[in-house]
């Protein structure tokens, strides 16, 4: 899953924080592949368990670049505000520009 493509978002619908990221990476210009967990019923929940064991906390959102985690929202954001995400986005090939 988190290698369908160059960036891949855990999400559940009701969470502003996924909401936000989904909508950072979309005025990025980036497509993303968005498993929305509560939406996916036993999946979901077996996909949030391993998030979790992942060290993921809160477990959504979780964002997958290149197939690695980087984190949530705030590890994002970090990333951004250091200059490293465009580079990042970049290699993985879900940025152009």
């Amino acid at each position: 899953m988190v290698t369908e493509k160059p960036v891949v978002i855990f999400s559940k619908t009701g969470c502003c924080m996924s909401y936000s990221i989904k909508s950072f990476f979309s005025d990025l210009g980036v497509n993303t592949a968005v498993y929305e967990l509560d939406e996916m019923q036993r999946a979901g929940r077996e996909i949030e368990a391993v998030l979790s064991n992942l060290g993921c906390n809160p477990t959504v959102p979780a964002v997958f670049i290149g197939g690695q985690m980087v984190g949530g929202e705030s590890e994002v954001m970090s990333l951004h505000l250091q200059g490293a995400l465009k580079p990042k986005l970049k290699t993985a090939g879900a940025l152009w520009v």
